[in-house]
């Protein structure tokens, strides 16, 4: 057998370290970019004036247009951020919640930057009935129309959906439909509701309700209670003070001062009733209860619980556990919803306040958040090539 010297025997160890540096590199090469990009998504999310290395990882310079289209429903307004750089980039829909500010919240323009500045082309329509605090099955058809464009523009491939709040549950029932599942490559549902008059109880009771048939003490933002009445103002006020109450809860709802004199065009019936609603929601309790019930078919109506059993794209559920406007509860109860094959990741992370971040978590918990971002980014890099796989 041949022997080999002290200096051929050091040169095939360094050969063998070469080796397995390279085979590690091209192992753990993937991974670590992933997370550092999802870090720097999530960064620049939290923090909009970030910097340093981790914020500026991902920085494909971006394009940002508004832009228009001619819908069934009539037009559609939109942003669209395009990474200028990347080839063949994968597509998402980014969905705002309830908010009158719409496509123009800082927070939504900033995580669509973010992810646009990874590589993605983002896309965020004006989801008209959520900036006026209704949440109605119009919407469903308004994201449904929202994903074909955003389908269309880039050539016919698949894109993601991720909806923030009530925009997570349309999203789900959007992608029950045909119609528009055949665009859909998956769908991120972030801090989303699956029955809507479950979320309504809860906003009274001050308790939720768990798929494993526990009722559990949890209490609910006064938000809530101001959003159910707000729409359904009719079983609260006379006809002749509805238009008052509506502007002085629309201020309230959109955290402007209403003045010293709040009500006093109201009649004392509705000045009492504003009164209970804005400060003594207790008082309330029966009355409350009994309107989710007459409006429970109309909550139903834009409710996924119950009508997911057909549901045929893939599906991430993200959600903060402690959520005090839609329980966390109910991604939950979504899981339990969903058909099994269709669940890719479920999430109930302490690091997300309903669709915010928080960064007073641990790092695991932190990590955690990252490690489902990275997943998410990477579903939207692979569209392009499984549009094309199915074509």
């Amino acid at each position: 057998m041949a022997r080999f010297s002290r200096k051929q025997k050091l040169l095939i160890f360094l050969l063998a370290l070469v080796v397995i540096a390279s085979l590690c590199g091209a192992v753990f090469r993937r991974p670590i970019n992933d997370r550092l990009r999802a870090m720097s998504v999530l960064l620049r999310f939290s923090n909009p004036k970030a910097d340093g290395f981790i914020a500026s990882y991902a920085q494909h310079p971006v394009k940002e247009e508004i832009g228009s289209a001619q819908t069934p429903q009539g037009p559609l307004k939109f942003r669209l951020f395009t990474p200028q750089d990347v080839p063949h980039p994968g597509g998402v829909v980014l969905l705002h919640g309830i908010h009158n500010l719409g496509i123009e919240d800082p927070r939504l323009i900033g995580l669509a930057r973010a992810m646009s500045a990874a590589g993605l082309v983002v896309m965020t329509p004006q989801l008209q009935d959520l900036t006026e605090y209704h949440v109605t099955p119009a919407t469903i058809d308004t994201i449904g129309n929202a994903v074909t464009i955003l389908s269309v523009k880039l050539d016919g491939e698949r894109v993601g959906v991720i909806g923030m709040s009530f925009a997570g549950g349309l999203s789900l029932l959007a992608a029950s439909n045909p119609q528009y599942a055949d665009h859909m490559g998956f769908v991120l549902a972030v801090g989303a509701h699956d029955d809507m008059s479950r979320v309504a109880r809860f906003f009274v009771d001050n308790a939720i309700e768990t798929p494993d048939g526990k009722t559990i003490g949890f209490q609910a933002h006064e938000y809530g209670v101001l959003v159910f009445a707000y729409t359904h103002l009719e079983g609260f006020f006379s006809p002749e003070d509805v238009p008052v109450a509506r502007e002085i809860m629309r201020q309230v709802l959109w955290e402007k001062p209403t003045g010293e004199n709040t009500g006093a065009q109201l009649s004392p019936a509705g000045s009492t009733m504003l009164d209970q609603l804005l400060h003594h929601r207790e008082a309330l309790h029966e009355l409350l209860l009994a309107q989710i019930k007459l409006y429970g078919p109309e909550l139903d109506a834009v409710s996924p619980h119950g009508k997911l059993g057909q549901l045929k794209v893939p599906v991430y559920l993200l959600h903060g556990s402690g959520d005090t406007l839609i329980p966390s509860s109910e991604t939950l109860w979504l899981a339990h919803d969903i058909p099994p094959e269709d669940i890719k990741e479920v999430l109930v992370s302490p690091a997300l306040i309903h669709v915010d971040m928080d960064n007073k978590v641990p790092r695991s918990q932190q990590w955690a958040l990252v490690s489902f971002m990275a997943k998410i980014l990477n579903a939207a890099d692979e569209l392009p090539d499984a549009t094309a796989s199915k074509q």
